[in-house]
């Protein structure tokens, strides 16, 4: 009699684990809609690929950044409190190497990605095209990449060329194309 309960018990369980997993996996999720993924579909490349229409240049950015960015980086962005973004050309090779937006990023889609994506710190993402295009252009031209006049746009702004730009490895893997590789 015991034995009957104790296979009775096991054929019940296994019951209600396969019910539950049969439950679980018809009635979770669901694929998203093509406006919920263009919602997230927010990745800038380095060739710019990604990157929206808008424009703005270092004059525009320089009275954005006096409003959202000094009280992190500074008058100047050399003093923080936060990241330093001015400076430290020349010492990624010395025992203090200062990486900043001028010595480190090699590329300045990547500089317009990460503001978009995680700036102002209190608010990330709450900034428009044309605002990061032009605190992109004023970083730029704080680390004497760019002139305070030059149009940063989704044409001009991958032709930067940034101090550090080979200054990484590229990806040797077989399995990765090779234009991401040669960039």
């Amino acid at each position: 009699m015991a034995t009957r309960r104790l296979l009775a018990a096991i054929v019940c369980a296994a019951a209600l684990a396969t019910l539950r997993v049969a439950t679980q996996s018809s009635t979770i999720g669901r694929a998203p809609t093509a406006a919920e993924l263009k919602a997230i579909d927010i990745d800038v490349l380095p060739d710019g690929r990604g990157l929206p229409p808008g424009s703005g240049t270092a004059e525009q950015g320089n009275a954005l950044y006096a409003a959202r960015c000094v009280t992190c980086h500074g008058a100047t962005g050399r003093e923080g409190p936060q990241d330093v973004l001015v400076g430290g050309r020349g010492t990624l090779t010395s025992a203090k190497p200062l990486k900043t937006v001028g010595s480190y990023w090699p590329y300045a889609t990547t500089v317009w990605d990460y503001v978009n994506r995680a700036m102002p710190f209190d608010h990330p993402g709450t900034l428009a095209a044309d605002q990061v295009y032009a605190l992109t252009a004023y970083l730029l031209a704080l680390n004497g990449i760019i002139g305070e006049r030059d149009v940063m746009n989704e044409q001009t702004l991958p032709r930067v060329q940034m101090p550090n730009r080979t200054g990484f490895v590229g990806d040797p893997r077989p399995d990765t194309p090779r234009t991401q590789r040669q960039q």
